[in-house]
């Protein structure tokens, strides 16, 4: 259904709900700013540009989403191909990639792929995001010990390497901001839950860091002062090629928002009881994604952790992902000079502690115990996210599984020889069926057990050619086969073709309804003819012995 949750929930909206999602929309506004300040720097923008992502998605996202609770906004599954993105084509072409993934969540919205996310397979997405963990964690070192070093490799093992070579340059009073603030973060929970730990660290280590004068560096001392004006609308100019090779990019963020929110709104449903509706919630993501860029934003989509804070501080309605939107604007707005104040140390260790949690790391250590399969698929993906590139490792990770797979339901489909003709008692036929005990000399039923596709036809073909005298009547029977694809039909028709070439007649039996829909739809029907497809194996046997006694 193309309606936003806002329209429905609006018609049962009371005071006393109207109460709770101000204040759990205020208490997510708060947790958002550390949060979208340090996302942004690790992505390689502006701090505000990360606040203006809050604001402008965050708002659409609840006002236009499928969900009752969702909290959007720029997250960490983001920061490692923004970061890329930016680094080769600049912020207009980050700006670009960002509205044609817009386009593309809607069109996918619209086309209804909301149910289709969850075809993707577990091993994959844990995989891209451990290994998106791993990249944040990694890109935080500098921040975190204060480094005095100069830029910082992009790639992974080039950044550790040039971390090492720079161990003698560590800040001490850098360390001590961090660990302080990564103490506040662990600890501030068992004494209070309400007022996010991060929120405590960050105001904690600022009014220290400036009343003391702490040598450290700050956001302002790095980045300069930050504008509070809100943003004007901003058209970016690239080249065609450069939109061109930016195609990939935007597909990828556009795939990573759509699993990201759908993953935060399931989870969601988990905790209030209630039901997304994931086409809008894509169509919503779009239209923030398209609306971000255009006011200096990068790219957003549903956060799980800010969704959940406001699940817990009793939000119910969209309202409350609106009035956190408000009052990220109105702090943005009369308080945003007072961000540069903030330690860079004190956002590296918010970010470790992001990264740990996104790592997901009993899981993925769950996931080793897993079928072998899908332990290379997780593996694989999440070593191509950290060595190489997200984009692929997504790519490889998707293929590799659907190959796996493909084996797999390959190697369960079975095809059996029940024969008249011998005694042979390797077939797994069922011996209480009495018709086996009827089958005439020159009559050989073929069994076919599982889905009859593209990967389980050699089988087929080989027992078929195994066969050391043809039978004058060969039957097929079909009352296992769940699935029939266009390589399983060409097999049969290849099968007719041979079969009447040696003078055996070709009968099918138990067909049921997704291949007998494939098979009355193709010529291949004409070339078996419809009088040799029966209902029962009994029915074909008795056609068997009138062409045997003929």
């Amino acid at each position: 259904m193309f309606i936003p949750k806002l329209i429905s929930t609006l018609r049962t909206y009371d005071r006393v709900q109207f109460g709770r999602d101000l204040v759990a929309g205020a208490i997510v506004g708060i947790v958002a700013i550390p949060l979208a300040i340090a996302f942004a720097i690790a992505s390689g923008v502006t701090p505000d540009r990360g606040l203006w992502t809050a604001i402008v998605a965050g708002f659409l996202i609840s006002a236009l989403g499928g969900s009752r609770v969702q909290i959007g906004g720029p997250t960490g599954a983001f920061v490692v191909i923004v970061y890329g993105i930016v680094q080769k084509y600049g912020i207009d072409g980050l700006t670009v990639a960002t509205l044609m993934a817009g386009v593309l969540l809607v069109i996918m919205g619209v086309a209804k792929f909301g149910t289709a996310i969850k075809f993707i397979p577990h091993p994959v997405i844990i995989g891209f995001t451990s290994g998106i963990a791993v990249i944040i964690f990694s890109g935080q070192i500098k921040d975190l010990l204060g480094l005095r070093m100069g830029d910082v490799p992009a790639e992974f093992l080039a950044k550790w390497l040039a971390f090492i070579e720079h161990l003698d340059a560590v800040t001490p009073a850098a360390v001590g901001v961090a660990a302080v603030s990564l103490a506040i973060i662990i600890l501030w929970p068992k004494l209070n839950q309400r007022i996010p730990g991060p929120f405590v660290a960050l105001i904690v280590s600022t009014v220290g860091v400036h009343l003391f004068g702490v040598p450290v560096e700050t956001i302002g001392s790095h980045f300069g002062a930050l504008s509070s004006a809100f943003p004007r609308p901003h058209a970016p100019h690239l080249t065609i090629a450069e939109v061109n090779a930016l195609v990939g990019p935007a597909f990828t963020i556009a795939m990573l928002a759509a699993i990201e929110s759908l993953l935060s709104a399931v989870v969601a449903d988990g905790m209030i009881g209630g039901r997304h509706r994931s086409n809008m919630e894509l169509v919503a993501q779009g239209i923030a994604n398209i609306a971000s860029p255009l006011f200096g934003g990068i790219p957003a989509t549903g956060a799980i952790a800010r969704t959940a804070t406001n699940v817990k501080n009793g939000g119910r309605t969209p309202i409350a992902g609106m009035t956190h939107a408000v009052v990220l604007l109105l702090i943005t707005l009369f308080f945003g000079q007072y961000a540069a104040l903030i330690p860079l140390a004190t956002l590296a260790a918010i970010l470790v502690v992001v990264a740990y949690h996104m790592s997901e790391w009993r899981t993925f250590r769950a996931e080793l115990h897993a079928p072998k399969s899908d332990v290379a698929v997780l593996l694989t993906t999440f070593g191509l996210t950290v060595l190489v590139d997200l984009t692929v490792a997504i790519s490889v990770g998707m293929v590799l599984a659907a190959f796996l797979f493909i084996r797999r339901m390959a190697s369960v489909t079975e095809v059996n020889i029940i024969s008249g003709d011998t005694d042979d008692d390797t077939t797994h036929a069922d011996e209480m069926e009495p018709w086996r005990h009827a089958i005439p000399p020159g009559v050989s039923i073929f069994e076919i057990n599982g889905p009859f596709f593209f990967g389980a036809v050699e089988a087929f073909r080989e027992t078929l050619d195994g066969i050391s005298e043809r039978p004058r009547v060969l039957i097929i029977r079909m009352r296992a086969v769940p699935a029939l694809d266009s390589t399983g039909l060409h097999a049969l028709s290849d099968v007719i073709r041979r079969s009447r070439r040696a003078g055996s007649e070709v009968l099918v039996t138990e067909v049921q309804a997704q291949p007998l829909g494939a098979l009355t739809a193709s010529p291949l029907l004409s070339e078996l003819g419809a009088k040799n497809i029966f209902d029962s194996v009994e029915d074909a046997l008795a056609r068997a012995h009138q062409s045997l006694g003929a």
